[in-house]
Order: C-alpha cells, then structure tokens, then sequence
C-alpha cells in the first residue's frame, strides 16, 4: 500500500510526505493513495523547523544508520524527504513495521 510514495533517486530514497504537525505523537497514520504520499503525524508544532527536523529524525528512527533531510516543502504539509543509506526495499519494510 504505501509503495507509491517512495521512489529510488541518486543519493537514496525520496519519500512523498502529508504531515499533520503538532499530533500527540509522531507515526505514521496511512497512505493518500491520490497523491501517492505517506501520511505521517508530528508532535512537534510546525514553527521554526521543528516539525520539519522531526519528520527527519523519525525517518532516521525507522532505518538504523540511515540519514533522513526533507528536500522539498519545507513550509507545506506536503514533503519529500530524501532518506540515504536505507535500499527502496529495507526503507518500505520499515514503514509497514511503523504503520498502525
């Protein structure tokens, strides 16, 4: 199901992202299959970078090792985040481990 959202590009994985800041936790929520992204609640609020620095940090949680930036939408809901040192494959199997 959540396939859509990552793709394979030079320098890792990148991961189309629908947060909702300021959740009472960080996980992921599900999958908007018409826009082909992972939605994913923040805890942090969407002020100075914070949720933003969080969503990465999450990413990086999923994968050991991994590193996780946001890429593009920095100032919307909608994100791409660029996961490197984590294959298409490990990176999806993380996720559906997080799903609930």
């Amino acid at each position: 199901m959540f396939e859509g959202a990552l793709r394979e590009a030079s320098g890792g994985v990148l991961v189309d992202v629908d947060v909702r800041p300021g959740a009472p936790e960080t996980r992921i929520t599900g999958y908007h299959e018409g826009r082909g992204a992972l939605r994913v609640d923040v805890a942090a609020p969407p002020e100075g970078g914070r949720a933003n620095r969080a969503l990465a940090a999450f990413f990086r949680g999923l994968v050991r090792g991994c590193a996780a930036r946001v890429v593009r939408g920095a100032g919307s809901r909608h994100k791409t985040v660029l996961v490197a040192g984590a294959g298409r494959d490990a990176l999806l199997a993380a996720i559906r481990r997080g799903a609930r």
